[in-house]
């Protein structure tokens, strides 16, 4: 699709805005839905009230208060019918902390935290009785070369210098709100390149815009969708990558397609069959891999990975959420399901649990109220869980009262 547009009009439109899974947000305002003040999590019912250690909660919790001190005074957050400051966001992640450090039966902690914030429960607008779709993703690690050899042929590529995006100018299918990204040709705008001209056609070859090579293009495809990940390279050191742009066209996930053309059946439908068959059939994985059209262009970071905040996440407490209705770097509590594996690495079980998380993220599918991605951590074994969990769960934020 094409957007015409003088250069003078485009020119006069900017700044440009950058945003997807992993970029960096701006403070947008908050669409209505639905959800109201709900019971607290009980103790008895939901076992521990949080299942992972202080450290890591403290380290979530820094983050979030280092993210409303940048915005100082300008911050404005907003859950339901209440707004509230940078400042009223910190007094309440630091009231938090105290609480969470003192030792104190469960019981006891828990009253305090009920008698000390509201609690407004996420609702999902389609209809499932207050339950929010929890996913996962990771941070992969991947082989690669800063140059590029037989065996790391596969590219990574910065974002071209002739992309653009224009707010106001959406395409139809487009992620984002309000704005279209394309590229400027010949004094125009148009739709940026798409993955089958990008990976077949090479039409950014040899322009220097490669910032590494790898070995295995599944792991590229992967990385794409999870938006940011680290090389490992020849000499063992690890370069960070991270989300810079996106082609602006839509995310289409690959397994509910891969189950309609018969190449999985209804109950394979999960990320590792449909990995393990991108592997397994290298002669026609390029055209599946096309029918996902966004194609992601990244940069390097000192660390990572990088949210939406432009800081780092925390695994098991940075969720991403819909970033248009619920505060970032907000205190929230899940209570859903984990996998739970044998020394196979097959799933025995699932066990319910109960956590505090921050709102630190957001993503092209992570869309409405309904819908929570958990960040669950780098490797092998974080790409394992984030990859078995769909669970139904709860979503709760935890607001100071005033």
């Amino acid at each position: 699709m094409k957007v015409r547009a003088r250069i003078l009009n485009f020119l006069l439109l900017l700044p440009v805005l950058f945003m997807t899974t992993c970029a960096p947000i701006k403070e947008m305002p908050r669409k209505e839905y639905q959800g109201g003040p709900s019971p607290f999590v009980s103790v008895q019912e939901a076992g521990r009230l949080d299942d992972l250690d202080l450290a890591s909660l403290e380290k979530a919790v820094a983050l979030s208060i280092q993210y409303y001190e940048k915005s100082g005074s300008q911050g404005s957050y907003c859950l339901r019918d209440q707004c509230y400051s940078s400042r009223e966001m910190i007094d309440g992640l630091e009231q938090f902390l105290k609480i969470m450090r003192r030792k104190m039966m469960p019981e006891e902690r828990e009253r305090e935290i009920r008698d000390g914030f509201i609690l407004v429960k996420a609702a999902d607008t389609a209809g499932a009785e207050g339950k929010v779709l929890f996913t996962g993703y990771f941070e992969p690690i991947l082989e690669g070369s800063r140059t590029k050899t037989d065996r790391f042929r596969y590219p990574l590529y910065r974002t071209p210098d002739e992309t653009v995006v224009v707010p106001g100018n959406r395409a139809e299918g487009q992620d984002g709100q309000d704005k279209f990204v394309g590229r400027l040709h010949n004094g125009e705008v148009v739709a940026h390149f798409s993955r089958r001209e990008i990976d077949e056609s090479g039409i950014l070859a040899g322009r220097g815009l490669e910032i590494a090579w790898v070995d295995d293009p599944v792991a590229l495809f992967l990385l794409h969708i999870q938006g940011s990940g680290k090389i490992r390279l020849p000499d063992g050191r690890l370069l960070h990558v991270t989300y810079a742009q996106s082609n602006g066209r839509p995310f289409r996930g690959l397994t509910g397609m891969m189950v309609e053309k018969g190449h999985l059946k209804e109950h394979e439908r999960s990320y590792e069959k449909m990995k393990r068959f991108l592997l397994d059939n290298p002669e026609g994985r390029q055209d599946l891999m096309n029918y996902n059209e966004r194609y992601v262009f990244f940069r390097t970071a000192a660390e990572g990975p990088l949210g939406a905040l432009n800081l780092p996440l925390v695994a098991g407490r940075s969720i991403a959420t819909d970033l248009d209705i619920y505060p970032p770097g907000a205190l929230a509590l899940i209570k859903t399901r984990k996998p739970l594996y044998d020394e196979q690495g097959r799933i025995s079980s699932w066990q319910t649990f109960s956590r505090f998380v921050l709102n630190h993220d957001t993503g092209a599918a992570i869309k409405g109220p309904g819908r929570a991605d958990l960040f669950c951590g780098t490797g092998a074994t974080a790409e394992r869980t984030a990859g078995a969990m769909k669970e139904r769960g709860e979503l709760y934020f935890l607001i100071k009262k005033k």
